[in-house]
């Protein structure tokens, strides 16, 4: 089997890393052996030992730091984490994204342009959304396609409009 080239790995944590954990010495007192395969079972006792003292620049660096604000910093995900969450909540769900009395207005502005006085029924305007939202989610998967086809993950206006003149809808 070919040798691969061994690449660093950033921790994630792990027992050792707890708060809790820090100021405990855990040594080896003895192995024995294991009737598996001869390999060593250890034995590990835990001491708790006072922490160690830092350098005075260090330590008075963090005191202030904590003074001053005692705050603690908020969890943040990692970039890309949340927006792949959304990706898989909006792809499972059937619900309208856009809110219906925006819409709604929408349509009755622009109906104004045309007739005035115009009556909708419900269900029409709930039509208008669905083809609508339909229509938008259509053209930015092909976006999406042409971003790619760039050998980009980022969206950009020309992506959209290569989209809409393959389709024929602009020339």
């Amino acid at each position: 089997m070919a040798r691969t080239k061994q690449t660093a790995r950033k921790s994630t944590g792990g027992w050792k890393a707890h708060p809790a954990l820090t100021n405990i010495h855990w040594p080896k007192v003895s192995s024995e052996r294991s009737k598996f395969r001869g390999t060593r079972k250890l034995i590990w006792k835990r001491k708790v030992f006072a922490p160690r003292k830092q350098l005075a620049a260090k330590s008075s660096a963090r005191k202030t730091a904590a003074a001053a604000g005692g705050v603690k910093k908020p969890h943040r995900f990692r970039p890309g984490t949340v927006a792949l969450r959304e990706i898989r909540r909006y792809q499972k769900s059937s619900e309208l994204l856009i809110r219906k009395l925006p819409f709604q207005r929408l349509v009755r502005e622009i109906a104004q342009d045309f007739k005035t006085d115009l009556r909708f029924q419900s269900s029409a305007v709930i039509a208008l959304q669905e083809a609508a939202e339909a229509y938008v989610v259509s053209l930015f998967e092909d976006t999406n396609l042409a971003a790619i086809h760039a050998k980009r993950v980022t969206i950009q206006p020309k992506d959209l409009a290569l989209a809409r003149r393959l389709r024929g809808e602009r020339s």
